[in-house]
């Protein structure tokens, strides 16, 4: 029987504990001393292996003579066991694992994932491996432990002579590696380990690998390697998608922005793929507010925004309007999607947007003024038997936080209210043609998003939209209709 270890490190208010990529490094430092092995596989608690080979086509990789010396890790496709026919949160990520990651795996390799990966231990240590490094130089790196610093080297074998007396001397030296204050005055998390940059700590580490000339491999085979539980409820979706956002846009603007620091280390096309990931919270969030608001206030007060449809200036926003939409529909085409899966993509796309982008965005531009603290919110693994019945009938749960529920519903007032506004002005007074583009677009918005407004007023349930929630949203388009109203004229 292989050896089995629970590891349970050590927590305490006054210490960093820097979340996931804590415990990671505190496995890392751990299984070094106990094990050694030259590769990790890293699944998250929700995931398990459904297919037995899987370390042996990783291996086919790792120890092929063509590539091993630069490989760091084997990124596995990430797929859900409980995800249904109607896949209504977007759970099955395609645009990110079968359109980015394939175009990625063409340059040196996708993104670490966070989970369904076997790295290479010698990729998370450094140039530290190395048997000429100064020994006061590895313990300012590494810390104190002697063990540790010697299973740096690949020669390192655990001794077993000794029976229980080492088992005792090991249990002791893995209990000071998993303490809270091991790492305090060392360099684990800045530039041994998984790095602390970002909540988002995979992302970064794995921008950070390939950046010292290590490359990945994206591997996906007929069967799924690991399977997992994709989020079945409104509220998760969100949460999980704050926190993504804020870890991107942490890298985004920090000081190893994929734009400024990844060009001169990796190829311009691979730091735009970077670039586009650390960035798309932000650009995403403001330009989908702006379209969701700007045009229909401008219609609620008979200001035209856009060309007349008689203008030859028409055609140009139309063919660009409708050239993204078809992109994206043969996007999800030709990956064997639906239309149906086209129109949910683009639903969560605006809900995402306008709530967890837009919330992630602003988490990161606190923490890089210093006004708020890092912070991790965990999805939640167990699930609810309401929410998952809701779920298989391809049913919104809307009972989430008011922070998310707000902005959905007050820019669904706002499109219902310009649309209802939009067909009496132009009834009244006639001017079609220069109110119709704004007209238009509302009613897409309401057709993509008719979900939330049949929460709104069609449904009964426990998951529909309560009705304090709707309550405070049309306090909250008002005041925006009253200001902007000002601002206006």
């Amino acid at each position: 029987m292989p050896l089995l270890v629970y590891v349970s490190r050590e927590k305490r208010p006054e210490h960093l504990h820097h979340f996931k990529a804590g415990a990671l490094n505190v496995l890392l430092r751990v299984s070094g001393v106990i094990s050694n092995s030259p590769y990790i596989l890293g699944l998250d608690c929700d995931m398990y292996c459904n297919d037995p080979t899987s370390a042996r086509q990783a291996m086919c990789f790792h120890l092929d003579p063509k590539i091993s010396s630069s490989l760091a890790f084997v990124q596995f496709h990430q797929k859900f066991h409980n995800i249904n026919k109607y896949d209504i949160y977007d759970g099955r990520f395609r645009s990110l694992h079968c359109v980015q990651w394939q175009g990625m795996d063409g340059l040196k390799g996708p993104i670490l994932s966070g989970t369904g990966y076997y790295i290479k231990r010698e990729s998370l240590y450094g140039d530290f491996t190395h048997t000429d490094i100064d020994i006061l130089e590895l313990k300012d790196t590494f810390g104190k432990s002697n063990v540790l610093i010697n299973s740096l080297h690949q020669s390192y074998k655990r001794n077993n002579a000794n029976g229980e007396n080492f088992s005792s001397v090991l249990r002791q030296e893995t209990e000071v590696l998993a303490s809270c204050s091991y790492e305090h005055q060392t360099k684990w998390g800045e530039e041994v380990g998984i790095l602390y940059q970002s909540v988002l700590e995979d992302v970064f580490t794995g921008f950070i690998l390939h950046c010292k000339g290590w490359t990945s491999t994206y591997l996906t085979p007929f069967r799924p390697q690991f399977l997992g539980i994709s989020t079945t409820n409104l509220n998760d979706l969100l949460i999980q998608g704050t926190r993504w956002g804020s870890g991107l846009t942490d890298v985004g603007l920090s000081r190893f922005c994929p734009l400024l620091y990844g060009p001169s280390r990796m190829s311009l096309l691979q730091s735009m793929c970077y670039g586009e990931s650390s960035f798309f919270p932000l650009l995403y969030c403001l330009p989908l507010w702006c379209l969701a608001t700007l045009p229909q206030l401008c219609l609620l007060n008979g200001i035209s925004l856009y060309p007349e449809v008689s203008s030859p200036f028409f055609t140009v926003f139309s063919f660009i309007f409708i050239s993204a939409i078809c992109k994206h529909l043969q996007e999800v085409i030709s990956t064997g999607g639906s239309i149906y899966a086209w129109r949910n993509e683009q639903r969560i796309w605006m809900i995402k947007s306008v709530t967890a982008h837009f919330y992630g965005s602003m988490d990161a531009i606190l923490k890089l003024l210093g006004l708020r603290k890092a912070s991790f919110l965990p999805t939640n693994k167990v699930l609810d038997k309401e929410q998952v019945k809701r779920y298989e009938m391809g049913q919104f749960d809307f009972q989430t936080s008011s922070m998310f529920l707000v902005p959905m519903v007050s820019l669904m007032i706002l499109n219902m209210a310009a649309l209802l506004c939009g067909f009496i002005r132009i009834i009244a007074v006639g001017n079609w043609d220069k109110l119709f583009p704004q007209l238009l677009l509302s009613l897409y918005i309401l057709i993509i998003n008719f979900a939330i407004v049949e929460g709104m007023i069609v449904r009964k349930d426990k998951g529909r939209i309560s009705p304090s929630a709707i309550l405070l949203s049309s306090v909250f388009f008002m005041i925006f209709l009253f200001f902007g109203s000002i601002i206006l004229m």
